[in-house]
């Protein structure tokens, strides 16, 4: 180690100080006695350091005095905390707030959204409190589309009532609206960037999908237009930062402009200065909320280090950044976006090079400095992001080496597009930047329908742990310092030990797993979790009845039992356990019936299945169709009956040497009795419990279905007590053979010669 890399060693050793000392004083109520004793412990350091001139005695005091100085930013926030909690707002007391919008209003998944502002007026009877006071809120379907105008820089009015903040959060106040008195659209400059944004929107309505709502996405983060499909699978694929506005957009736009300036024989300084311009503009550009300044900030930074050639100098100023921001922002130290931010960073500054030369010994070095870059960032960021994503993309690096040259002509001709003063010059440059989006978007697609690509991993703290020594085992093994052979060993073991494990678990998960299945299965109930979705099959036929809560186990479980198109795909209602999991469908339906539609997002979920090429049709009793040489049939929900539970779509299917099924979405007790009203309840093989074997079910009911076997779509220690001991005790009274994904993974019924066999992925004990 060189003696400049040991000195950039110091202001790193203060990052990390300061961030621990952030994240202390945002979680720790009495700060007083903190900050004395750190300011006094870090007095101490600095008059020994004069006396003595030891070089760790002056870090630690800079230390110290930086971690003290983030207690000083969160006290200063502490009259406001007072002041909101003297209005007992946890209490449930309506309050009319006047708030100016700082962030996009993001998406929920109950159809409602969040986003951040700045209350400047917070009234509760006859108390009002003034000030800067930092506020999330929340609002629901309803709210959604009345707030749908504003933007940053809108001063909305609303009543609301407060929830208790996230420990560690920086809203000092947590709202759920319940009125928007006004919430008016942008003015000034904001209304004329909000337009720019718009217009890039606009022009890219009118070219082929899935590249055309990448565009807005790349240039300026509007992914407001992305087909879910898509947007999952950039997430499975590990490609979605480049629609997040990172410090790689950032990078893209400044980049391009250096070089620019450079191709006109600009001087230095007004590369810098012209750099620097754009890149200020870019921020306003795609919104200065908080994660956009701070990938801004880090893209800076890299650059900067790029540029001067040093990449000791650049960890040097990566850390001063972290220490500035931790001091004006504490409350960073808990932010996962922060983090992956800093990590990828701190990776392209210190591993890629390393990297890139232990690579060069199998391969040229302009493709081993390629190569290099994504797998510094993954293997820095992978750790993170299994706290969010228990999943580990094995060919993330791959699909970033191959989308990666698409990102930077895609980025700029969008923001070019979006700057454009004339509509043909603004829908000819989308045009552009479409071609390479286009292939982004077909690379992201490739890579997520790889059935082993995407590794289960184990999540919470254990699973990030583990990630990180498997991480740092590879950057060892790709490196191979001379000077730590034993440890450069020992990492290669552990290298050999991980790949073989991960090619066990992915010939189960591919390849031995599909071969268990019995190939002659009926009726199928897929692990999703706490969710339902059951296949059934006629010849080649196949239909899906829900889709469980997220896509990625509904997509493993349809590779499982070998189903690449669905002839019929029923959402029973449109709660999130029955149709969270559609992006794994979505194109790949013929015909959706569905019950009733209740909020807009549920008919934004169906034009998107319509968008893609299927047929809609909505059920009532006695709706019928067919599956191959099966025919079904709608017992519910009646014509009238409210959106809901109640309202789930009840399916009777039969065919000739097919198990007779009936099955009964999330129907409680009063809708099962009104089915029996209703309809004349058959005899029946096979029975899909609803509800996730809840305690409100109608015994009735399940006595005149007298299934052989009952299927129980339910999440391993879910919080509800799914499924419950009174409808386990009904099943066993009736003598019903059950089976349960919570305890036996994916389902299948087979029926051979009129006898019906019931396999589990994990056999009992």
């Amino acid at each position: 180690m060189t003696a400049l890399q040991r000195r950039a060693l110091r202001p790193a050793a203060v990052a990390i100080a300061t961030w621990a000392g952030a994240g202390w004083a945002t979680s720790t109520p009495d700060l007083a006695g903190l900050m004395v004793s750190m300011t006094v412990v870090a007095a101490l350091c600095a008059a020994t350091f004069l006396r003595v001139r030891h070089p760790a005695l002056g870090i630690a005091a800079v230390a110290l005095a930086c971690a003290a100085a983030t207690g000083g930013s969160v006290t200063a926030a502490a009259p406001a905390r007072a002041q909101i909690a003297a209005l007992q707002v946890q209490g449930g007391r309506q309050l009319d707030v006047e708030l100016t919008v700082v962030g996009h209003v993001a998406g929920a998944s109950d159809g409602g959204a969040w986003f951040d502002a700045v209350a400047s007026r917070v009234t509760a009877g006859t108390v009002t409190v003034t000030g800067a006071i930092p506020t999330r809120v929340g609002v629901d379907t309803g709210g959604r589309a009345e707030v749908a105008a504003s933007g940053l820089g809108s001063v909305i009015r609303l009543t609301g009532r407060a929830v208790p903040p996230r420990p560690g959060e920086r809203a000092i106040l947590v709202l759920r609206a319940q009125e928007i008195v006004e919430a008016p659209a942008p003015e000034g400059i904001w209304a004329w960037f909000e337009a720019l944004r718009d217009g890039l929107v606009a022009s890219t309505r009118g070219l082929p999908q899935p590249g055309a709502g990448l565009v807005p996405g790349l240039a300026v983060g509007d992914t407001s237009s992305l087909d879910p499909a898509t947007d999952a699978a950039m997430t499975a694929s590990s490609l979605s930062h480049l629609t997040a506005v990172s410090g790689a957009n950032c990078a893209l736009v400044v980049g391009a402009a250096f070089v620019l300036l450079a191709a006109v024989g600009a001087p230095r300084w007004l590369r810098v200065v012209g750099a620097s311009a754009v890149l200020i503009g870019f921020v306003v550009l795609v919104t200065p909320e908080p994660s956009v300044v701070r990938a801004a900030t880090m893209a800076a930074i890299a650059l900067l280090a790029l540029t001067l050639g040093r990449p000791a100098a650049g960890v040097a100023v990566l850390s001063a950044a972290v220490t500035v921001l931790m001091i004006a922002d504490p409350w960073l130290s808990t932010s996962l976006g922060f983090a992956l931010s800093a990590a990828a960073t701190a990776a392209l500054l210190v591993l890629a090079r390393p990297i890139a030369r232990g690579l060069e010994r199998w391969m040229p070095r302009a493709l081993a400095l390629a190569l290099a870059v994504p797998t510094a960032a993954q293997l820095a960021c992978g750790p993170l992001i299994v706290l969010i994503d228990p999943h580990v993309p094995l060919l993330g690096i791959v699909a970033n080496l191959v989308a990666d040259p698409a990102a930077a002509p895609a980025t700029i001709a969008g923001v070019l597009a979006c700057i454009a003063p004339f509509p043909w010059l603004r829908d000819g440059l989308s045009a552009l930047a479409w071609v390479p989006a286009s292939w982004i978007a077909a690379v992201a697609h490739t890579t997520s329908g790889i059935g082993a690509q995407n590794l289960p991993w184990p999540d919470g703290g254990f699973g990030a742990a583990l990630l990180t020594v498997v991480s740092a085992s590879m950057a060892v093994a790709l490196i191979r310092p001379t000077r730590l052979r034993r440890a450069t060993a020992v990492a290669t073991a552990v290298i050999a030990v991980t790949v073989g494990l991960i090619a066990g678990h992915t010939t189960l998960r591919t390849v031995a797993g599909p071969l268990t299945v019995p190939t002659t299965w009926d009726v199928a109930m897929c692990d999703v979790g706490q969710g339902d979705a059951t296949l059934w099959r006629s010849g080649n036929a196949v239909a899906l009845v829900d889709t469980g809560p997220e896509p990625e186990p509904l997509a493993q479980c349809l590779r499982t039992f070998g189903v690449d198109h669905l002839d019929l795909v029923v959402l029973t209602h449109f709660d999130l356990d029955h149709i969270g999991g559609s992006a794994a469908v979505v194109g790949r339906a013929t015909l959706v019936v569905h019950g009733p539609v209740d909020v807009p997002e549920d008919q934004r979920l169906l034009d998107r299945f319509a968008a893609a090429g299927a047929q809609l049709q909505q059920a009532t009793t006695g709706t019928t169709g067919r599956v191959g040489e099966t025919r079904w049939q709608a017992l519910g929900p009646a014509p009238r009956d409210k959106p809901g539970n109640g309202a789930s779509v009840a399916l009777d299917v039969v065919g000739a040497d097919f198990p007779r099924t009936v099955l009964l979405g999330d129907l409680g007790k009063d809708a099962q009795a009104a089915l029996l009203r209703r309809v004349e309840v058959p005899r029946v093989d096979v029975v899909k419990v609803s509800h996730h074997g809840s305690a409100d079910q109608d015994p009735e009911l399940y006595r005149r279905l007298h299934p052989l076997v009952g299927l129980i779509g339910v999440g391993a220690d879910n919080r509800y007590g799914h499924p419950t001991a009174t409808l386990l005790s009904t099943m066993t009274a009736l003598g019903v053979v059950v089976g349960r994904t919570d305890t036996d993974g994916d389902l299948a019924v087979s029926m051979t010669d009129g006898q019906l066999t019931l396999w589990r992925a994990r056999p009992p004990g």
